[in-house]
């Protein structure tokens, strides 16, 4: 595994690989990583001939009062982790090497980044997209990798790409969780045992619409309030919201398009986020 701190050298290396016709595929990651990337970096190992995993701390995409300064890193954890899941490129760009002196173009998405998560961290996905835009600049992957737990984030970046004209293909991974049901994410070191018993709440809330729309339940609103009762152990819910997968707008009664169940939730002083989709079976599966 080569590891690169420079968009020149990163160039150069990934140039010197097409020159045999490989297909490369990009993983972006802030680090501390765990199974959920792991599974991002397999996905990409099966699909292209080459893998770069990125690893940099966006100070873009956090607002003033949020946890950049503590969020954690771990690169050695992390390189290692790479090794073993047999990357080709670790890409480590220190913070002057994305944004230099005078930087000032970003990028600024959309209607998809309005709700959700968008109305709660002003600038949040302006942030995520200007860092992934540098990042496919830099990489030039043939496929990026991204995982279902940031639903919203996948649609931003794939809307990004499509308007931007990038010859990217977007692949969502799904969620990874833990056994018991927990999405995997880099914050829930941050739970005490006691927070991570309650933070299972969020998935349990999920599961149990997931659960009645199988079951061919598909009013919004009681599927919204079967999930919305399994959270009262959280302490602060920030939303519950099922929308329309394409749109991220809510959905509608009865629901007749794919759509997603999405939650954020504060555990103690910690904010995770969880979803759930939910698929229409197509008309040929009905004939079935």
């Amino acid at each position: 595994m080569e590891i690169i701190t420079t968009a020149a050298d990163l160039r150069y290396a990934i140039a010197r690989e097409r020159i045999n016709g490989k297909r490369v595929g990009l993983v972006p990651t802030m680090g501390y990583l765990h199974d959920g990337h792991a599974a991002l970096i397999e996905a990409s190992r099966l699909e292209c001939d080459l893998t770069v995993v990125s690893i940099f701390v966006n100070p873009t995409q956090f607002g003033p009062t949020e946890d950049l300064s503590i969020y954690p890193r771990d690169f050695l954890r992390d390189e290692k982790l790479c090794r073993g899941a047999g990357v080709d490129v670790l890409f480590a760009p220190d913070t002057e090497e994305v944004y230099p002196a005078q930087f000032q173009t970003f990028v600024e998405p959309g209607d998809l980044a309005s709700p959700l998560c968008g109305a709660f961290r002003p600038g949040h996905f302006r942030g995520v997209a200007t860092v992934v835009s540098k990042l496919f600049n830099m990489v030039q992957p043939d496929v990026a990798f991204f995982g279902q737990k940031d639903f919203q984030q996948c649609a931003v970046v794939r809307r990004m790409a499509i308007d931007l004209n990038l010859p990217i293909k977007i692949v969502t991974v799904p969620t990874i969780r833990e056994p018991d049901g927990l999405a995997m994410s880099s914050r829930n070191r941050y739970l005490s045992d006691e927070e991570r018993r309650r933070a299972l709440a969020i998935s349990a809330g999920l599961f149990a619409a997931e659960a009645e729309f199988r079951s061919g339940e598909r009013n919004v609103e009681k599927l919204v309030a079967i999930a919305k009762r399994q959270l009262e152990t959280v302490d602060r819910l920030q939303y519950l919201e099922l929308v329309d997968s394409d749109t991220l707008k809510s959905a509608e009664s009865p629901l007749i398009r794919p759509a997603a169940l999405c939650a954020a939730a504060y555990i103690g002083a910690t904010r995770l986020i969880d979803n759930v989709t939910f698929a229409l079976p197509t008309q040929q599966d009905k004939r079935l």
